[in-house]
């Protein structure tokens, strides 16, 4: 199921979608990227700064770093400046990065345990299932920042994983 190759490759997919959002967020006015746009997280800006606490948390559960300050609720808020936000982006995506190539097989195989703070218990799960949840968390609040980054003009770049740099097979050479 999942692999250091898949782990690699989704770690790219999740720099390359980021840097597109961010890029196409950056066409938008501070105003616009905070406007409520009735997503879960309320804004463009709200939802990445959601997304971002929730990559930093889920990576100190992976590797024992320190986890972020606050919960879900605060998520939102937590990188209230943009530039900083940007900055802290490509941070965290280098750390995932980084994270993914020095994978060994005791951070895939096993179970991970943690606390919930949203279910407010203990939870132990399968690495596999949740390195895969991890990708899919992002993919998912990505899909809403592209929803509203496109219906507030600003177009961000295509989302198919099978369009990423490095990813097709090359076309075989005429002969």
């Amino acid at each position: 199921m999942i692999d250091k190759t898949f782990a690699q490759v989704m770690a790219a997919y999740n720099a390359w979608q980021n840097d597109s959002i961010y890029t196409a967020a950056d066409s938008l006015t501070d105003e616009a990227r905070r406007l409520d746009r009735g997503a879960f997280f309320n804004s463009i800006h709200g939802t990445l700064s959601h997304l971002l606490w929730a990559d930093r948390l889920w990576l100190s559960r992976f590797t024992g770093s320190i986890a972020p300050a606050g919960g879900i609720k605060t998520s939102s808020s937590l990188f209230d400046d943009w530039s900083a936000l940007k900055r802290e982006r490509k941070s965290t995506d280098d750390a995932i990065k980084g994270w993914t190539e020095t994978f060994a097989a005791a951070d895939i195989e096993g179970d991970i345990s943690w606390h919930s703070g949203a279910m407010n218990r203990d939870i132990t799960m399968p690495r596999t299932l949740v390195i895969a949840h991890f990708f899919n968390h992002q993919t998912h609040h990505r899909g809403q920042a592209h929803a509203m980054l496109t219906a507030a003009g600003a177009k961000p770049q295509d989302t198919d994983l099978i369009f990423m740099a490095g990813i097709m097979p090359q076309p075989a050479q005429s002969r």
